[in-house]
């Protein structure tokens, strides 16, 4: 295949609605969007593969890791994670959050708000993450920063408008909408 999503058909994402607990601001009006099987991880280098098809759905600034083994998340863009190599345990939502497989193929995009943190991982893990703009993302962990200000920041990150493997037509246009506006 030429191209790192497969694109014959479009797959539908598993939602999670993750509100705030307390602690983590999370993102109660967009959904975390999970699709499974996503990307075709063979050829030469399907890390630069699945870069490259982010890239083209203007989801820019990537990069190659894993996942913090912390509870983290960004008040100033969204991001979209590619599971390149192996598998890892997620929770998603800080402390008592949603716990998800996440394995090679499997395409993660996560509202601005929402924590997520590494429970463990395959030794073989690769990730590629990109933003939407290319934006900066800054990292938070619920501990020291001023509430309202947080959640200001969060309404304030325009949706994007492209879903980061299908563009314009894809399944984050349906459940985030296509407005700018929050």
């Amino acid at each position: 295949m030429s191209t790192a999503a497969k694109l014959a058909a479009k797959i539908a994402p598993e939602l999670y609605h993750i509100r705030e607990n307390g602690r983590i601001p999370n993102n109660d009006r967009l959904p975390l969007l999970l699709y499974r099987s996503a990307l075709s991880v063979s050829g030469d280098d399907p890390a630069a593969a699945c870069l490259a098809l982010f890239s083209r759905n203007n989801w820019r600034g990537g990069w190659r890791n894993g996942i913090y083994a912390y509870h983290h998340y960004h008040t100033t863009a969204h991001e979209v994670l590619g599971i390149v190599f192996g598998e890892a345990r997620v929770c998603f939502g800080g402390e008592g959050g949603q716990s998800v497989t996440v394995r090679a193929g499997d395409v993660v995009v996560i509202p601005a708000g929402v924590a997520h943190k590494s429970e463990r991982a395959s030794e073989d893990l690769l990730v590629v993450g990109a933003y939407p703009d290319g934006r900066k993302p800054d990292i938070c962990d619920g501990t020291g920063e001023d509430r309202a200000h947080e959640l200001e920041r969060i309404r304030r990150v325009s949706r994007p408008t492209l879903d980061p493997l299908y563009g314009l037509n894809g399944p984050l246009a349906e459940h985030w909408g296509t407005s700018q506006r929050n």
